[in-house]
């Protein structure tokens, strides 16, 4: 009797644990913000861009309406407020809202996936839309329906030109190529049929480190998340001029060196702050770099001219493991994520 409690007891605490287990995992992915969702269905990419249209709408206090109106003014107002920079569909939204049925102006979030073989976005549509209306839409403006429900809806540079002719609106090589999921309820367009394809038939998600730097970021109105690789290449002061160079150099060296980037964000939280988070090789270099960082991103600002205290406050700097997180109070009229989401950026250079 006494083996058979003792079995009973270990049998309990195996079920006791693995609930724990999923439970963590549950809250986990409850509290993943929508820019973590986003990565997750995209593949992988060297660029990542995002804009979470439903919370500029609230910041703006715009409200959800699918007329032209209401899309200019959260266009213009998103823009004086440098929350739309990154997106890749505001040239395109009045086509968009005209023609395919949705736009910013309903959409939850947008992301831009942009790899070396093409370009992807992913549009969440809202709670309301209707993608079998959609899918109408699109035969209806000349694409080619696919065989399957979730296939490549195929539409090509002259299909969209003629679209854009007949409404004068512009409208993006992206929407050359569309596919509807239903499931995830997102639509998803490319430049390129091959590429589009080839996602479809991935498995979908961003690395690891990408993942790691989204996740400290946070919750984000807009935001950009980049590979290392891109990282050494957008924001590296080898596109400053020489003497710009030379500053940097002498700026790095008096703060005590820095380690190769594995990822990089730059978001702007609901609040209005800015949150910068930098992936790197292991703990130690990390915590190296939070404060060799921290001491560029409080000096000069070689390359863009000034200081980087001209632009925004610097706020907390902590290393998480391998991610540095530096937060940024901008200056009232300092457009710090349009300003510092390209390079020369002295504090994110490798």
């Amino acid at each position: 009797m006494r083996r058979r409690w003792m079995v009973l007891g270990v049998v309990a605490v195996l079920v006791v644990a693995t609930l724990a287990v999923v439970g963590v995992r549950w809250w986990r992915d409850a509290h993943r913000s929508d820019l973590a969702r986003a990565l997750d269905l995209a593949a992988p990419a060297e660029r990542y861009s995002f804009t979470d249209w439903a919370g500029v709408r609230r910041a703006l206090d715009v409200p959800e309406d699918s007329s032209a109106r209401a899309l200019r003014t959260l266009l213009d107002d998103g823009y004086d407020a440098d929350l739309t920079a990154a997106s890749a569909l505001e040239e395109s939204a009045e086509l968009l809202r005209s023609e395919y049925g949705w736009s910013p102006a309903d959409l939850d979030w947008e992301l831009l996936a942009q790899a070396e073989d093409g370009v992807l976005v992913v549009a969440a549509l809202g709670e309301d839309a209707d993608v079998d209306e959609l899918a109408d839409r699109l035969a209806g403006l000349g694409y080619e329906r696919p065989g399957e429900e979730d296939g490549v809806w195929r539409g090509g540079e002259e299909l969209v030109a003629r679209i854009s002719a007949k409404t004068g609106e512009p409208g993006s090589p992206v929407l050359q190529y569309v596919a509807l999921d239903a499931d995830a309820g997102v639509v998803r367009t490319s430049d390129s049929a091959a590429h589009l394809e080839a996602v479809l038939a991935s498995d979908l998600g961003a690395p690891e480190e990408v993942d790691d730097v989204a996740d400290a970021a946070g919750d984000a109105l807009t935001a950009a998340v980049y590979t290392g690789r891109h990282t050494c290449t957008a924001l590296a002061m080898s596109q400053a001029d020489e003497i710009d160079q030379a500053s940097a150099d002498r700026l790095v060296e008096e703060a005590g060196g820095i380690s190769p980037v594995r990822a990089f964000a730059m978001a702007v939280r609901p609040g209005r702050d800015v949150v910068v988070a930098m992936s790197f090789e292991d703990d130690e270099r990390a915590r190296r770099n939070a404060d060799t960082r921290a001491v560029l991103a409080a000096g000069p600002a070689p390359g863009q001219g000034g200081t980087f205290a001209e632009r925004f406050d610097l706020g907390e700097v902590s290393a998480d493991g391998t991610v540095v997180r530096l937060a940024l109070d901008p200056v009232d009229g300092a457009a710090v994520f349009s300003d510092l989401s390209t390079g020369p950026v002295l504090f994110a250079t490798c």
